[in-house]
């Protein structure tokens, strides 16, 4: 039997306009709201990421964090 799809939490969250576009994109293209679509992301996070691509691309995101900040 399915679990019951509830949204139990609710966080305010900064994104970057890039990161909230393709959120929005993302969420279009699989039927879901911006919320749904995070939470199917995070609750299957290991099978949906490449963890040599994750690494790699932490490891950019980090070093122009500051800089983007700005």
């Amino acid at each position: 039997m399915p679990k019951r799809f509830r949204l139990t939490r609710r966080f305010p969250c900064a994104m970057t306009e890039d990161g909230y576009r393709r959120l929005k994109r993302f969420s279009q293209e699989a039927g879901l709201d911006e919320g749904e679509a995070l939470s199917f992301l995070f609750e299957n996070f290991d099978s949906v990421m490449d963890e040599d691509s994750l690494t790699h691309r932490l490891r950019l995101f980090n070093a122009e964090l500051e800089a983007r900040k700005k």
